[in-house]
């Protein structure tokens, strides 16, 4: 008798880009925040809104319609800030992203994760682990650990301790 192979699930966070589904492993999710007023900083890449306090810390703050080429659109009551911990090239950066709203907690196996295809995808597909097909249409599954480069998130992050150091040293 064979043994039957156990799938295994993982936890994913799902969350709406205007009629875009993503999905990303909740143990990269700290915390999902509601809207707060946003800090702009000065010399940061169009996609930065700005930062904002979390836990006694400067977050930089990303729009993910910008990122991922989509349209932008107005904050709503129900836009949130979801917190992510990246881990690229053995650092870990926090940095938060705007979601025009969290849709559900699903458990997903990777057999169920479909390669994203060559043609016709309007999305830099280097930082989507694959496709789930869903009632709705296709839910995109990314990794968010490749959603910035190590340049990107240098440059955010020299921008917002050099718009800090000004704003202290100003007081």
């Amino acid at each position: 008798m064979e043994k039957e192979e156990k799938k295994v699930f993982e936890s994913y966070l799902s969350f709406n880009l205007g009629e875009e589904i993503f999905a990303v492993s909740v143990k990269k999710v700290l915390e999902v925040l509601e809207m707060q007023y946003i800090t702009k900083v000065p010399r940061t890449p169009d996609f930065i809104r700005g930062v904002i306090n979390f836990r006694g810390e400067i977050l930089p703050v990303f729009d993910s319609r910008m990122k991922f080429n989509l349209s932008v659109s107005q904050d709503t009551s129900r836009t949130v800030i979801i917190v992510f911990e990246l881990k690229v090239n053995d650092k870990v950066w926090l940095i938060g992203a705007i979601a025009d709203g969290v849709r559900d907690v699903l458990e997903i196996s990777k057999e169920q994760i479909r390669p994203i295809p060559e043609l016709g995808s309007r999305y830099n597909t280097d930082f989507l682990l694959g496709m789930i097909r869903s009632e709705t249409g296709f839910l995109m599954v990314l990794d968010i650990d490749k959603v910035f480069s190590v340049d990107e998130l240098t440059l955010i992050s020299s921008s917002v301790d050099a718009e800090a150091e000004g704003v202290v040293g100003n007081e």
